[in-house]
């Protein structure tokens, strides 16, 4: 039952956030943006739908009980949750799941920006763990964690590609750039 719950409020916020990502993709289309990595969305899409079918599916065919651990992982995943909204309310109309550039925008370098480059991407890979973990699902964790860093491996130089080309962001992120 608490598997079915927290399962449940996991999809319904994911499912406001697109609908918030897709109001936010057509304001930034009205103001002159442009999408960058069309080609891997599709992928990234499929493999996310692909994570809950094979979560639900994991425990509930190899009946996976609670971790021994579920307090912690639940107390980690709460406080993830809160930097997933920071990350969100940090980037405002410029947070979408697609990679949408507006050409000489101010990049955001505040909120969890402040400390790193793509702090929403580390609370994604620490989901794809986590929520897993919870109920003992050791092959969607380990699965999706290489799936999903795969993705990242194509979509964040892309992204940042595309940001150096037409907006501050190497200005924003110098340092951090040329420390890499």
């Amino acid at each position: 039952m608490l598997f079915f719950i927290l399962i449940s409020l996991v999809i319904i916020q994911r499912l406001i956030e697109v609908a918030v990502a897709k109001r936010n993709e057509k304001r930034m289309l009205a103001q002159g943006a442009y999408e960058v990595g069309a080609s891997h969305y599709p992928f990234m899409v499929a493999m996310h739908v692909c994570f809950f079918i094979s979560l639900i599916a994991e425990v509930l065919v190899f009946e996976r009980g609670l971790s021994p651990l579920f307090p912690v992982f639940l107390l980690l995943f709460i406080f993830v949750q809160l930097l997933r909204m920071w990350c969100l309310t940090s980037l405002g109309s410029f947070w979408n799941t697609k990679i949408i550039i507006l050409p000489d925008a101010n990049v955001v370098k505040s909120g969890p920006y402040t400390f790193m480059r793509h702090p929403n991407y580390v609370v994604v890979c620490v989901e794809i763990v986590l929520l897993p973990l919870m109920f003992q699902a050791y092959f969607t964790a380990i699965a999706f964690t290489l799936l999903n860093l795969a993705m990242l491996s194509v979509r964040i130089p892309t992204e940042e590609k595309a940001l150096r080309e037409v907006t501050n962001y190497e200005d924003k992120f110098k340092k951090k750039i040329s420390a890499s």
